[in-house]
Formats: structure tokens, C-alpha cells, sequence
């Protein structure tokens, strides 16, 4: 069948006469990579942990496949070895699972000593709670004996844990509150709210295991809610809530 031809007789197919290649490309621009570091990463596409290539590179033009001109540098990218995806190095920011998990874990731990250390470990209620939350996060194997020694051993250390001589407002010192910080900053932004909230509130049931909250308990409840960057009003709402019986 001969292709339809218009008024001057110009051909109107479209698309290449059968059994022709389409024209290769004369130039292109293309990246050579290098590898430059490794490791473990939370993929963002695959959704879970997985090995990453830190890679440059440098982009040239080529001209019919050969590279002639270079064309400035790329990258660093974060390639994933599984789906050979490429990020931004601010990938790395985000903690693996298995890291985020141990901070998770740490951070109830962290919490957990702060207020037994400002309430006081007298109370088998409140240690019995404070084991029950602990062993939740992951530390299966804690114990009252370890939790209280562990809270001796603190306050040996210089009086950490202490009340502060200088200033007896601060229940348990500007220490306690530097440890508490650097559990929980790291671990808020990766924390939905309901996540960052719920670590409050199991801190605000070890203290409330034995009675209303002390000052001290509050004060250390308080410096847990600006760590984990909820603001005051919220904080109070919360500890008022976990007061009131469900």
C-alpha cells in the first residue's frame, strides 16, 4: 500500500518507513562514578535497610559514544546496592532500623532512670513499673536490682544524678538534664507525635506509680517533653491525662 500523499504530494505517515533504524544520537552527556565509601543505610524506595555505595562523579560529553568534553562534577549520591536508586547524602541522617530501634530502646531506658532518680527508688511500686517499661522497650532482662544500682552507682559519679547544691530548684541537675537531651533530640525528628508523646507518658506512669508527681518528677518530665520538642502546653496536657484515670 503506497503511503497517503497530500496536495503537493507530501507524504502525511508518520513514523519511520518500515524496516529503517531511527538516527543514533551524535552527543550525549554521561556520568562516570566512582566509589568513594560504604555501609548501611534505611533505603527510602525499598522501604528498609540496605547496603549504599557513596559515589562522585564526573560528567563529560560525548560525542558518537566517545567521552571528549568534561562537563563538571556530580554528586556524592547515596546509590542502594539493592535497587540502585540515588539519593542525597542526607539520607545517611536517617537511622537504619536496627539503629533506630536501639535508640528507641535507650531512650525509655534514659527516661526511665531520670525519674526514679529524681522520685526516689524506696518504692517497690514505682521500681516495678519502671522495670515493666524498661523490659517493654527491649531490655528483656532488667531487674529492680540492676535499675537501683545502676541509679546508686549515678549518683556516686560525682552527683550526676543529684540535686544540684548550688541551685536547689534544679531537682536533679543541669547533668541529668544534658543526658536526657542527648537520648531524645536524636530520636524526636524521626518520631511521629503519637511516638514522641508515648515516651512521655511511660516516664509520667513510673511517677505516678506511687502517688501525684513530686517536683522533682515533674521538673524531670517537663525537661523529657522539651527534648522530645513537644511544647509546654502539650506537655502539661499530657501528664494531667496520664493523672486521670482511663
Amino acid at each position: 500500500m503506497r503511503p497517503a500523499r497530500g496536495q503537493n504530494g507530501t507524504n502525511l505517515s508518520t513514523g519511520p518507513t518500515p524496516g529503517t533504524r531511527p538516527r543514533p544520537r551524535l552527543w550525549s552527556t554521561r556520568t562516570q562514578w566512582h566509589t568513594v565509601g560504604d555501609g548501611e543505610f534505611f533505603c527510602p524506595d525499598c522501604g528498609g535497610d540496605r547496603n549504599y555505595q557513596r559515589r562522585t562523579g564526573r560528567k563529560r560529553l560525548t560525542i558518537l559514544g566517545i567521552p571528549l568534553v568534561a562537563r563538571g562534577a556530580a554528586g556524592p549520591v547515596v546509590e542502594c546496592a539493592a535497587c540502585q536508586g540515588h539519593f542525597g547524602t542526607e539520607a545517611l541522617d536517617h537511622p537504619t532500623t536496627t539503629r533506630f530501634s536501639a535508640m528507641l530502646r535507650d531512650a525509655v531506658h534514659t527516661v526511665a532512670l531520670a525519674v526514679l532518680a529524681a522520685g526516689g527508688t524506696s518504692s517497690r511500686t514505682v521500681t516495678g513499673t519502671a522495670v515493666a517499661t524498661v523490659r517493654a522497650a527491649g531490655f528483656e532482662d532488667c531487674t529492680e536490682d540492676q535499675l537501683v544500682a545502676l541509679i546508686e552507682a549515678l549518683a556516686a559519679d560525682t552527683g550526676r544524678f543529684l540535686t544540684d547544691p548550688v541551685d536547689e530548684t534544679d531537682p536533679c541537675g543541669a547533668a541529668l538534664a544534658i543526658e536526657l537531651h542527648e537520648a531524645l533530640e536524636p530520636l524526636a525528628p524521626h518520631l511521629a507525635p503519637a511516638g514522641r508523646e508515648s515516651i512521655l507518658l511511660q516516664g509520667a506512669r513510673i511517677a505516678l506509680a506511687d502517688g501525684p508527681y513530686s517536683p522533682a518528677e515533674r521538673e524531670v518530665l517537663s525537661t523529657v517533653g522539651g527534648a522530645l520538642s513537644l511544647c509546654a502546653d502539650d506537655t502539661a496536657r499530657l501528664l494531667a491525662a496520664a493523672r486521670t484515670p482511663s
